[in-house]
C-alpha cells in the first residue's frame, strides 16, 4: 500500500522537481512549511527524523500543482 510519503517521493522524481518546486506549489495553496519538515518527509521510515506526510499536505500539494499549472479559478476558495 502506499503511504503519503511514497506519492510524494514518486510525485517529486516523476515531476523533476527540486524542494524549492514543491514549497513554490505548496506556497500557491497557502500552505507554509520550513525546508527541514519538508525534508523530513523524504526520508527513510526508520530514520529519526522522518516525518509522516499528512492528507492536508499532499492536498495543499496537489491544490498548489493545479493552481501552478493552470492558474487560479475566479472565486476559488482554497478549502473546498
Amino acid at each position: 500500500m502506499l503511504t503519503n510519503n511514497d506519492i510524494m517521493k514518486k510525485l517529486r522524481v516523476a515531476l523533476s522537481f527540486k524542494d524549492t518546486d514543491i514549497m513554490e506549489c505548496l506556497e500557491l495553496a497557502e500552505f507554509k512549511i520550513t525546508k527541514t519538515e519538508l525534508s523530513a518527509i523524504f526520508r527513510n521510515i526508520d530514520h529519526p527524523n522522518y516525518k509522516e506526510c499528512g492528507d492536508q499536505l499532499l492536498r495543499n500539494f496537489l491544490n498548489g500543482l493545479i493552481i501552478k499549472n493552470r492558474g487560479r479559478r475566479e472565486n476559488q476558495n482554497l478549502d473546498e
